[in-house]
């Protein structure tokens, strides 16, 4: 698979701080949706003293990125510095636009899952992070060593959504938490790859059969696969095969023709790289 140069991951990190920063400004702050981070302390702040977002963001983050950089080093937090100093610029640059009603709180959640989750996903494919809690999560870390870097920061996140519910009620932080799923079932798909496919394993007494029919038929490659059968004692072949979404009642078909007791099993496939799908 073809590697991104470090010049296209900064781009890409970037343009993915930029966009963050205007659903957070745009879309999460005018409706006081806190989603956590330090992105969430800022609208509070915003709310409570008048103090600007990037004003908080980068306030907050300087003495974080000190402290980490004394644990990790530069090496290993240069590109969280230029994420986090980008998204800072970009609460500071974007102008405020009334997009979205403030009180048509299920658009603003859905849409700002969205827009947050594809710029998230572009930090996170450039190997780099916004600062903020996942900084603060590491130095935690140090001292509480028995707990994971997840759950540090799931605790946090969810501290600063509850002082976002203190703020802006209930009802806000409900809608808040449909934004955080939205905001990563979207960063993760963006990480793990939007070509979902199918893989196939074919169990059956006319494995040759079945695989001719698809390598003529589907022109896809099947593997063939040494398995026995605990209960018979069998030694039988195992066809297994990778298709497109739309091949699958197809393959379907064919296995149905060749064999009714074949014993098929499908799940889905995040991404596939190789022939035939996305070039490797």
């Amino acid at each position: 698979m073809n590697r991104r140069t470090p010049a296209a991951d900064y781009i890409l990190m970037i343009l993915g701080s930029f966009i963050m920063g205007f659903a957070i400004k745009n879309i999460y702050d005018p409706a006081g949706l806190v989603t956590g981070g330090v992105s969430g302390l800022a609208i509070i702040l915003k709310d409570q003293a008048g103090i600007p977002l990037w004003c908080t963001n980068t306030a907050l983050n300087i003495p974080l990125f000190l402290a980490s950089l004394k644990l990790k080093g530069w090496r290993f937090l240069k590109r969280t510095f230029v994420a986090t100093a980008a998204l800072s610029v970009s609460l500071y640059v974007i102008p405020e636009m009334a997009l979205i009603p403030k009180d048509d709180l299920l658009l603003i959640a859905l849409f700002g899952g969205l827009i947050s989750g594809v710029g998230t996903g572009m930090v996170f494919l450039a190997q780099s992070t916004t600062g903020g809690t996942d900084m603060l999560a590491a130095l935690i870390q140090k001292t509480l060593p028995h707990y994971t870097l997840s759950q540090i920061m799931q605790v946090l996140d969810a501290l600063i959504v509850l002082a976002g519910a203190a703020v802006f009620g209930i009802r806000p932080a409900l809608y808040a938490l449909i934004a955080i799923y939205g905001l990563a079932r979207v960063s993760d798909g963006l990480i793990e790859g939007l070509k979902f496919s199918k893989m196939v394993l074919i169990i059956s007494e006319q494995s040759g059969r079945i695989a001719d029919r698809i390598m003529n038929e589907m022109s896809r490659g099947v593997t063939g696969l040494s398995a026995r059968g605990m209960y018979s004692g069998k030694a039988r072949n195992m066809l297994c095969c990778v298709v497109s979404k739309k091949e699958i009642s197809q393959l379907k078909e064919i296995v149905r023709e060749v064999d009714q007791g074949a014993f098929v099993i499908v799940s889905d496939v995040r991404e596939v790289l190789g022939e035939g799908f996305i070039e490797s």
